[in-house]
């Protein structure tokens, strides 16, 4: 594929995630929440996490900014739900990689390649890592150490 036509590949999915975003709103029992923001760009986050034993059970954003960060947040959601903590940790660290390195992301990541392009630019590599470094410090929190457990949440 020209790389022309994989840019505008890449432009059309990071428009789609920030036109029609994934796990937006907030949740209302969450395990743990954390708030973000890129004061050089103004975008702000705040991100609720559901744990269920060491899955996250659902994931939420909420927030403004430019394109960039909310489409990577949409992204981002997709990517962690129902996954492991571990390997959400494991996303974060592939992300800012791919972020900092180039380091090519494996077809598991989905539309976040997408995001590839964002690297030529340093000072955009913040708005596009807000949402994964938000998860990190939530999931870092205190209150995510105590997961809630699906019993729990019926009760």
């Amino acid at each position: 594929m020209p790389a022309s036509d994989l840019e505008d590949l890449y432009r059309d999915i990071l428009l789609d995630h920030y036109r029609n975003p994934r796990n937006r709103g907030r949740l209302g029992a969450a395990s743990c929440s954390a708030d973000g923001a890129n004061p050089l760009c103004g975008d702000q986050i705040t991100l609720d996490v559901t744990l269920d034993g060491d899955r996250i059970a659902d994931i939420a954003f909420d927030g403004n900014g430019c394109s960039i960060s909310q489409a990577s947040a949409s992204m981002m959601t997709e990517y962690v739900k129902g996954r492991s903590v571990e390997e959400a940790h494991d996303g974060i660290q592939a992300f800012q990689r791919m972020m900092v390195e180039g380091e090519p992301l494996g077809e598991e990541y989905g539309d976040i390649e997408a995001l590839v392009g964002v690297a030529k630019f340093p000072v955009r590599v913040k708005c596009a890592s807000l949402a994964w470094k938000t998860l990190e410090q939530a999931l870092s929190s205190e209150s995510a150490r105590v997961p809630v457990t699906t019993d729990e949440r019926s009760q």
